[in-house]
């Protein structure tokens, strides 16, 4: 496919057909996802290739305390797991709500389900010391992880970013017996899309993209 069209038609997949990935397609996958830049060519990122129903089990059981709070704070009017407010809803709500099952099936369904830790030792936190949530880490991961899913699409594929099991880290560590100086970045199904999407619903440039200064014309 050509790279804008990749580009304009990779969605968020998360309903599979339940046909296997063959090692070989997943490893050509990985094998081009792998030029993706990372801080100073540190290349920190592991990725742990998760096809066992039992593993797999339990790491949809991971997203369900992170879920509840997303679904509670969801009703209650907010964007779920923002951190400038804490949740509206009680902890006896959020342990009371449902957990949807969209937020879980892909990790089941999917043809594989790739794990991404970044080696906390080769990333440069320049943020690490604001009084803010930490977002440059990601710099030195996501990129691979978003090459996993142009190369997914380009090979007739799909998958999507989950993060709910990163709330439970030390139990997913601990499920795929990874060393503590490693974060959990993504929880990424990947597979045979039940159904195609390739018309996307994105904010315009003139919305994304100001002149100069943050409140300045549009871009």
């Amino acid at each position: 496919m050509e790279l804008y069209d990749v580009m304009r038609t990779t969605p968020a997949v998360r309903e599979f057909t339940g046909d296997p990935l063959p090692d070989e397609t997943l490893h050509r996958i990985l094998d081009n996802a792998r030029f993706a830049p990372s801080g100073g060519n540190r290349q920190g990122t592991r990725i742990v290739v998760v096809r066992d129903p039992d593993t797999r089990r339990r790491l949809a059981e991971l997203n369900e305390p992170a879920v509840r709070r997303y679904v509670a704070q969801t009703r209650a009017g907010q964007s779920p797991w923002n951190p400038l407010e804490p949740p509206a809803a009680t902890a006896e709500e959020i342990a009371a709500t449902d957990v949807p099952d969209a937020f879980t099936r892909p990790v089941l369904t999917a043809g594989a389900v790739l794990v991404v830790w970044v080696d906390l030792g080769l990333v440069a936190a320049t943020d690490q010391d604001l009084d803010r949530i930490g977002l440059i880490s990601g710099a030195s991961v996501y990129p691979l992880v978003w090459n996993l899913l142009l190369a997914a699409r380009n090979e007739g594929l799909g998958g999507t970013i989950t993060t709910m099991a990163v709330a439970e880290e030390p139990a997913v560590r601990e499920l795929l017996h990874v060393p503590d100086r490693f974060a959990l970045a993504a929880v990424v199904p990947i597979g045979t899309p039940a159904r195609v999407i390739t018309k996307l619903r994105r904010n315009p440039v003139s919305d994304l993209a100001t002149r100069e200064t943050f409140d300045g014309a549009p871009f």
